[in-house]
C-alpha cells in the first residue's frame, strides 16, 4: 500500500466514526503505521524468513551470494549496526544479525557473567530478539520520521517535485529488519522444553534458530573442551520440535541451522538404541571406543554392547560418560550433518578448531555426496587466533613448496616482529578472502562472528579510559569519540535524536497540536550538531 492509499484509507475509517473522531488526522495516523510495518515479531518471522529462503536460493546459484552478520548482545548495538550497513552499503542485503548465547550468558543473564553452558535464563533468549526488534523497528521509525519532517518542509515551500520524490522515497523506503540466526543452544531440556522455547523465540521474531546435537545439562562453549554429544536420535527429536513450532506459528518457511560439535567432541552421554546392524544407532555406537570382552575378566559396573558377533564394552569413565575411538571427529561430523538435513534442518554448522577452508570443504564434499545442496553457517569465532593460524598456513604452505622459511620462528608468528613481512601480508589476503573463498569452495552461505561486539565494546573503553582518566582528561572523549563521531557521520552523536526525541515531539503534536510542549526547540543542545 502507497503513502497517500494509506492516508486515504484512514480518512474514510476516521469518517466513517463521526464527529467523535474528528480531531485524529489521517495523515498522521498513516505516518504512525508506516513507521511501525511490524506490529508483532510473528510479522517479522513471516518477513525474514522469505528473505532468506530468498538469499539461500541465490546462493545456491551463486557462491559469491554469501551472506553474514554480527553476533549482537543489546539492542542498541543491534541497531547502531544495520544504520552504518545502510549509510556505508545503501542496502542491508545479505546482511543479517546472529543472537549468540555465549553473549546472553556473559552479559544478559540475571546471575551475572556466566560460561556458555546453557547455565542462563532460557527466557531472557526471546526477550533478546524482542530487544533487539524493537531497536530496528525505532531505527525505521526515526529515519522515516526525518523523511516526513523534509516532506512537510517542502510542502511549506511550495516544492512539489520534492514532495513526490519524497513520497516515493517512502513507498520504496527499506526496512532496518533483517533476519536474526537465533542460538538456542541444545534445546534448554527435552524436546517439548525445545519446543516451547522456540515458539517464544519465534513469536519475539526469529526465523532461523540454530540448534546443537550436545548433551542441554552437560552443554559447553563449542571451543572449550568437555563437550558430550547425544546419539542422533535425540537430536532429530528436537529438530523436529523445532519444526513443528515454526508450523504451528505460521512461518512455514522457518529456517532450522543444525550445529555438530563432534569435530571437538570426545564423549557421549548415551549409547544409541540399536535394533539391527547398520541403522542409525549402530553407526553411532560403532565410533565408540571400546574393548572385546574376556569373560574371565568381567568387573562391576561394566557395560556391554553387541558388535560382529563379539561382546564389547564401551570405555566408560568416572564420570558416567563413554569415550569416542580417536581419530573419528570427521567421520562422526559428516555422519550428523547428512542425518540432520535428511531429517528437516535446512542449514548445517560445523564447529571447527581453527579456520581452514580445505579441513571444512573436506567434509561438505563427503556431506554433498549425499546431498548435494548442502550449505553451511560458519563461525568466524574470535575463539581462534585468526593471524597465528593463517600465518602458520602460510608458513607450511612456503615450507612444502620449498620457499626458504627460516627467517621464521613457526611457534612464534603471532609476533609483532614479523607484522610487516611478506608471510604477514599474505596470511592477511588470506583472512580478507576467506569468506568468500569458504562460501565458494567449502558451501559456506553464511559467514557470522559470534562475540564480535563483546571485543569492540572492550578495546574501545579501554582506549577511552587510558586516555580520558590520564593526561588527556576531556581530550580524550572529544578528540577520539566525539569529534570522529562528528567527522564519520554517526548518527549517535545526535543522541536525544537517537533515544527518540523527535519522534516523541511528532506525537506530542499529533496528539496535542498547538498545545504541545517539544523538546527540540532553540534551546536544545542537540542544535549544536545541526551541521554534523
Amino acid at each position: 500500500m502507497t503513502y497517500q492509499n494509506s492516508i486515504e484509507q484512514f480518512r474514510k475509517t476516521i469518517a466513517s466514526n463521526g464527529a467523535s473522531w474528528n480531531a485524529i488526522d489521517a495523515e498522521s495516523a498513516a505516518r504512525m503505521a508506516v513507521q511501525n510495518r511490524f506490529p508483532t515479531g510473528l510479522d517479522i518471522a513471516k518477513y525474514t524468513a522469505k528473505i532468506m529462503r530468498q538469499d539461500m536460493e541465490a546462493y545456491d546459484n551463486d557462491p559469491a551470494n554469501y551472506t553474514q552478520s554480527l553476533g549482537t548482545w543489546h539492542g542498541f548495538i543491534a541497531q547502531q549496526k544495520l544504520i552504518s550497513i545502510k549509510k556505508h552499503f545503501g542496502s542491508t542485503k545479505r546482511r543479517y544479525l546472529y543472537l549468540s548465547g555465549w553473549m546472553v550468558a556473559a552479559l544478559r543473564s540475571e546471575f551475572g557473567p556466566l560460561p556458555d553452558q546453557s547455565m542462563h535464563e532460557k527466557t531472557s533468549v526471546p526477550a533478546l530478539i524482542e530487544e533487539l526488534y524493537t531497536f530496528l523497528k525505532q531505527a525505521d521509525a526515526r529515519e522515516l520520521g526525518g523523511m516526513f519532517r523534509d516532506l512537510d518542509a517542502a510542502r511549506e515551500r511550495g516544492d512539489e517535485v520534492e514532495a513526490k520524490r519524497i513520497e516515493q522515497a517512502v513507498d520504496n523506503y527499506e526496512t532496518h529488519v533483517v533476519p536474526i540466526i537465533a542460538d538456542i543452544d541444545a534445546g534448554f531440556g527435552n524436546a517439548e522444553a525445545t519446543y516451547l522455547l522456540a515458539k517464544k523465540m519465534i513469536e519475539a521474531g526469529a526465523c532461523a534458530l540454530q540448534i546443537e546435537n550436545q548433551v542441554s545439562d552437560e552443554k559447553q562453549c563449542g571451543h572449550q573442551d568437555g563437550k558430550v554429544t547425544v546419539p542422533h536420535e535425540d537430536f532429530l527429536q528436537k529438530i523436529r520440535a523445532i519444526r513443528y513450532a515454526f508450523l504451528e506459528m505460521g512461518v512455514e518457511d522457518g529456517i532450522i541451522v543444525a550445529r555438530t560439535d563432534s569435530l571437538g567432541a570426545g564423549l557421549t552421554k548415551q549409547i544409541a538404541y540399536s535394533t539391527e546392524p547398520g541403522d542409525l544407532g549402530d553407526q553411532y555406537n560403532a565410533f565408540l571406543d571400546c574393548d572385546e570382552v574376556d569373560p574371565a575378566n568381567i568387573t562391576n559396573g561394566q557395560v556391554f554392547i553387541s558388535r560382529d558377533g563379539k561382546l564389547l564394552a564401551p570405555k566408560r569413565l568416572p564420570s558416567n560418560l563413554y569415550q569416542f575411538r580417536a581419530g573419528t571427529g570427521e567421520d562422526r561430523c559428516v555422519l550428523d550433518c547428512i542425518t540432520a538435513l535428511q531429517n528437516g534442518a535446512d542449514l548445517l554448522w560445523i564447529e571447527t578448531e581453527k579456520p581452514h577452508v580445505e579441513q571444512i570443504a573436506g567434509m561438505v564434499d563427503r556431506v554433498r555426496e549425499v546431498i548435494p545442496n548442502a550449505k553451511l553457517v560458519y563461525n568466524n569465532s574470535p575463539s581462534f587466533n585468526w593471524t597465528l593460524n593463517f600465518r602458520q598456513q602460510v608458513y607450511d604452505a612456503w615450507a612444502e613448496a620449498g620457499k626458504d622459511v627460516s627467517g621464521f620462528d613457526r611457534a612464534k608468528l603471532m609476533s609483532v616482529d614479523y607484522d610487516n613481512t611478506e608471510l604477514a601480508a599474505e596470511a592477511d589476503e588470506k583472512i580478507r578472502t576467506f569468506q568468500a573463498d569458504a562460501a565458494k569452495r567449502a558451501g559456506i552461505f553464511h559467514h557470522l562472528i559470534t562475540l564480535p561486539t563483546y571485543h569492540t565494546a572492550a578495546l574501545s573503553t579501554d582506549n577511552l579510559a587510558r586516555e580520558y582518566f590520564g593526561e588527556q582528561a576531556m581530550l580524550g572523549y572529544v578528540k577520539n569519540v566525539q569529534r570522529q563521531e562528528i567527522r564519520q557521520g554517526i548518527a549517535c552523536v545526535k543522541h536525544q535524536n537517537m533515544a527518540g526525541s523527535d519522534i516523541g515531539d511528532d506525537h506530542k503534536e499529533y496528539f496535542a497540536g498547538e498545545a504541545a510542549l517539544k523538546a527540540g526547540g532553540k534551546d536544545n543542545t542537540m542544535n549544536q550538531f545541526a551541521a554534523a
